[in-house]
């Protein structure tokens, strides 16, 4: 056993997201299974000089350094001008800036693995960042595994779709967290360095929040997370017709069930706010406040988790909240807007019957979906009982087949 290796953990956005935090969590836990004393270097996109401050100061993990990339802050940069240039006319010297914090330290690590879930897709824009990450690394001779993600599609863009071909296949392994990445792969022709595992967060364990933010959740109640990262794909972007159109479908569930409903941001960050979403959403409706419970975004991700590990049944439009929930075997309803929630599913269940395309997110479907699986809520759980188990130790796997690639 490898004996206090570093690896550094790239690319993945701050705990304000609570996925990047369980990525992290997870894939301590996996290394921890395969290496002795290991300890993590994360090099993280933050929006914001605070956030990264906070985030440092609060870690829990003393295994765990925080670093930050060199990225626009936010459109009211003032340094925003002259990044343009460096980027398009040097972009060398741009991609070394960017991670300049991270350089001198890849020398002396294990591997430098990737993380983040789904940054090398279309779903944020053009993932250049994470490509300048993957050239850095190996430029400099060290393994770079893009580390239980999602991959693709890029076939809406033909040209590009070529060019992250032949990018994909340069790199060390490819580590993907459900079957549709490794169909999608093989498609385009990217199969000698994929391998199957599952998302690291499937490991994270949940933890009761304490003192000042103990919380009673009442039984037999039912969660639901939504994003304002919905509107893209239910609305074409319109953040107020999905605010509407969400009301109108929480209003409908409500009618339908008789169990208090927990509202449960899963992402609070300053450019993706679940919880003001959520709250916009729930001062529209017509709904009680003791059965319409919107739960605070003070809790991190293994608090989170706890949250919704004691519903009955959970709706989530953030596919690390369904993670949370497939893990603590509650049954679970995926507002699927891209390949990741439709590829869990189908690796869990075996189909995708319990996922909702954005198409489908009316109240009259989502309430009848809800109300047939909370009829058949004791079936769901003995097939999570069943296919969970597996799913981690696939993830655990991951850690296995770093170790051979990399020896």
């Amino acid at each position: 056993m490898s004996e206090n290796p570093t690896f550094i953990l790239a690319g993945n956005g701050p705990y304000d997201n609570r996925g990047c935090e369980a990525i992290v969590r997870g894939t301590a836990k996996i290394l921890r299974q395969y290496y002795k004393n290991p300890s993590f270097l994360c090099v993280s996109h933050f929006q914001a000089q605070r956030q990264f401050e906070r985030q440092s100061k609060e870690e829990s993990d003393p295994a765990v350094i925080h670093k930050k990339t060199n990225k626009r802050q936010s459109k009211f940069d003032p340094n925003w001008l002259l990044r343009l240039p460096l980027r398009s006319v040097y972009p060398e010297l741009y991609k070394n800036w960017i991670y300049k914090e991270m350089i001198p330290h890849i020398e002396n690590s294990n591997s430098v693995l990737s993380i983040g879930g789904d940054n090398y897709s279309l779903d944020y824009g053009i993932p250049r960042s994470f490509t300048y990450l993957d050239n850095i690394v190996l430029e400099r001779k060290k393994p770079l595994i893009i580390w239980g993600a999602s991959v693709g599609p890029f076939n809406k863009l033909p040209e590009y779709e070529k060019y992250m071909k032949k990018h994909l296949q340069k790199v060390t392994g490819i580590f993907a967290r459900e079957s549709a990445t490794v169909e999608y792969l093989n498609r385009i022709g990217v199969t000698d360095n994929v391998y199957k595992v599952a998302d690291p967060a499937f490991l994270m364990g949940p933890i009761e929040p304490q003192f000042n933010r103990k919380i009673e959740v009442e039984n037999d109640s039912i969660g639901i997370n939504l994003s304002p990262l919905m509107a893209r794909y239910a609305s074409n972007g319109k953040i107020e017709s999905w605010v509407n159109k969400a009301s109108t479908i929480l209003e409908e569930i409500a009618k339908r069930v008789d169990s208090k409903i927990y509202l449960i941001p899963h992402v609070t960050l300053p450019s993706s706010n679940d919880y003001l979403f959520l709250k916009e959403v729930k001062e529209r409706m017509k709904v009680s406040e003791e059965k319409m419970i919107l739960i605070p975004p003070i809790y991190n991700a293994s608090e989170t988790k706890w949250i919704i590990s004691k519903m009955k049944l959970f709706a989530g439009a953030r596919t690390h909240s369904t993670i949370a929930a497939f893990s603590s075997y509650v049954p679970t309803l995926s507002f699927a807007y891209s390949i990741k929630a439709r590829g869990i599913n189908k690796d869990i269940f075996g189909h995708e019957d319990y996922c909702l395309n954005p198409e489908e997110l009316t109240p009259e479907t989502v309430a009848k979906k809800i109300e047939s699986m909370l009829g058949k809520r004791k079936e769901i759980r003995s097939e999570l009982k069943v296919s969970i188990p597996r799913i981690e130790d696939e993830a655990l796997l991951a850690g296995k087949t770093l170790m051979e690639i990399t020896a």
